[in-house]
This record gives structure tokens, sequence and C-alpha cells, in this order.
């Protein structure tokens, strides 16, 4: 791209690597498979030493991103659950953070069965409510961890009303944007300090994909974070971070898709007699839908519903045809998952049931089938 021009988001994404490779003028970015790199003398180095501290592909992705989500540095790992773990790694024994109480299990898995053996200690609160979130503030948090939307509940934080908390108690503000990708929500213009994906999710898009990423605003917290991943390893590979680059290219066509099918999909279970609740921002009566419309550009591509009964539940997905039972989300193919079994499996039962998290709650992730088919296959296995 030509430097310093202002193209749009859509644009950036189509156009991210192209013009890396003088030499050959290649429009795909290279794969540079290499893990170490030769000098040209004592004391002078291309660049590179070494992959696990840099790889050109990696390079290419990651200032991308950062360029993409409006921060300063971005860093690719193996996994989402890597990138938090790394991000975890920045606070010390004793720190306080506070987390979303709606929030992917193996994040809580991972601070209850992990990180509270350091003496990193955490209060769950629900941040659709900015002041219960002031209220688990204590003199030695440090950090708010947000999910939003929230999973599997969907529910909606006030990022702007957050980010302004977080800048009055000096808290660092974190935003895990899975759900929605840069495409729909941008967490940098409302406060954050970091920005987190499972990249495995709609940024790779293709559910072929592990990866996950950190974006900071500030150089200094990059510095940092990146400090933490070339000491621990847990880089992502120069294949699959060609293969997210090549993923990222389409990603604005596929969010779009996802948000049309999926409204279609929320209003078609609003009506079934053996639905009793749909959660999906874009519906009018979701509690954060008019906040959501503030906040972000569209609603997503997930939705949970809450059908009659456990044993409806287990026959619907036991009768999918078309969607495909089975974890993770944000895929071009529709994926349902029990949450209370699956994803959220390591939370306690009091504390799910309490949350809502019950064997009647499916979770959605609606894919970019036709919506027809999808609404279809719903059918059929609910009758």
């Amino acid at each position: 791209m030509t430097a310093n021009q202002e193209y749009s988001q859509e644009t950036r994404l189509v156009q991210l690597g192209v013009g890396f490779d003088d030499r050959t003028g290649a429009i795909s970015t290279p794969i540079h498979t290499s893990a170490t790199y030769r000098h040209p003398g004592v004391g002078e180095s291309t660049g590179y030493d070494y992959t696990r501290s840099g790889n050109p592909t990696r390079k290419v992705l990651e200032e991308g991103l950062a360029e993409l989500e409006g921060g300063a540095r971005a860093l690719a790992f193996s996994s989402g659950m890597a990138a938090l773990t790394t991000f975890f790694l920045h606070f010390s024994q004793g720190d306080h953070l506070v987390v979303s109480e709606d929030l992917y299990g193996g994040t809580y898995r991972v601070l209850d069965q992990i990180f509270a053996n350091f003496g990193l200690t955490v209060t769950y609160v629900d941040t659709t409510q900015t002041a219960a979130v002031a209220a688990a503030v204590t003199d030695r948090t440090r950090a708010l961890l947000v999910e939003t939307p929230g999973n599997p509940l969907l529910g909606i934080a006030d990022l702007a009303g957050l980010g302004e908390l977080c800048r009055q108690r000096g808290l660092l503000f974190a935003v895990d944007n899975t759900f929605l990708s840069p495409v729909l929500q941008r967490p940098f213009e409302f406060g954050a300090d970091v920005v987190i994906y499972s990249a495995t999710k709609y940024l790779g898009g293709h559910n072929d994909l592990c990866a996950g990423i950190l974006v900071a605003r500030e150089a200094a917290l990059g510095e940092r974070l990146y400090f933490l991943q070339n000491s621990t390893g847990p880089i992502l590979p120069p294949f699959d971070c060609w293969l997210l680059l090549r993923s990222l290219k389409t990603l604005t066509l596929r969010i779009e898709r996802h948000c049309h099918n999926a409204l279609l999909v929320a209003r078609w279970l609003e009506q079934h007699p053996k639905v009793t609740d749909v959660y999906y921002p874009g519906l009018e009566k979701h509690p954060g839908h008019e906040l959501s419309c503030r906040q972000a550009k569209g609603f997503g591509g997930m939705l949970s519903f809450r059908v009659d009964s456990e044993t409806t539940a287990r026959t619907t997905l036991k009768r999918l045809a078309l969607i495909s039972f089975a974890e993770s989300l944000g895929g071009v193919e529709s994926l349902m998952t029990l949450p209370a079994i699956q994803t959220h499996g390591d939370i306690p039962a009091a504390e799910r049931l309490r949350l809502g998290i019950c064997e009647r709650l499916l979770r959605l992730s609606v894919g970019t089938e036709s919506a027809g088919d999808i609404i279809a296959d719903l059918e059929q296995a609910l009758a």
C-alpha cells in the first residue's frame, strides 16, 4: 500500500502483507520457516536472530493487526489461552483483578486453578453493571478484564463507562474482543489498554487455525508483553501466521454475513414454542441492545438460547444435521455447544446455575451458510 494513505479498514484488511516482498513482488506474504538467521558480522543483525524472538511472516501479521486495531504493538500467540496467560504474567503476587463473570470457562480455569497458586486474586463481577465493577475495586486491584458481549449469555458492558472508571482508579483496562472483532468494535476508542483475541475464532474464521492476539495501546506496555512472550515462548508459527493473514483478508465480508444470519436466526428462535429465552444483542428486547448500537457497528454472529427442558437440549444436539455439535465459534461453519458441559464445565456447578448456565442453555455460532438452511436445520432438530 502507498505509505501514509488513509484507506478504510476494509481495504487495509484486504491489503495485509501486499508489498512486503520487494525482491519478488509476491502478493501473498512469504512463509519464512527458518528457525535462525545468519548475522552479517559481530554486533550486526538483519533484525532477526531467532524465530521465537521475531519472524518476518509474524512481523507482517503483528504490524498489520496493530495498525488495524489502532494500537502500538500486536503480538501473535499459539492460542487465545496463550495470549491470556501471557497477559496474566504481567501481574505479581498479591495483585487483584476484576473480571467479567460472563466469560469463557477456560479463562476462569487458568485463573482459578493456576494463577491462584501464585497469589493472583480475582473477583468476578457482572460487568454490565458499572457500579458493581466500581464496588469490587480494592487498593490491590491492578486491572479490569472484560468480555463483551459476554460468553455465553451475551451481556453488554459499557466500555466508555468502564474505561473512565479505570482511568480514575489507575487500572489497566483489558477487553476480550473475540466475539466482535475490530470490524465491529474498537475497544481502544473507549479507553482500553489491551485488546485480546482468540484468533482461532472470527479472525481465523475457518475452524482450521489455533491462535491468539494481544494488542497494546501504548508502546511501553507492548514492549513488556513482548518481553513476556519472548521469555516464555508461546509464539504463533510462521505457517499459522500466514494462514491468519490469509483469513483476515475476508474478515469484513464474513462478519457481515455472520451478523445478517444471526439476526434472522435469533428472530426465528424467539417464535419457537420450545425456546424460552433468546440471548442476542441485535434483538430490541435485549437489555444491552441500545448500548450495543452505540459502541459497536453490529451485533456479531453469536447467540444463545434456552429450551424447555434438558431433554430437548440434548435431543436437539443429537438431531443436528447441517449445524455441527462442536466447541469453538466464529468459523464459516455453524457450530452449537452445551456450555454447562463443554466450554464452561470447569466453572463450579453452583456458580454456573447462579449465572444461568444451565443444561437447557445452548450456544450457537451462526455461520455463513444460507440462513434458510440454518433455520431449517434448527426446525427439524427442535421438532
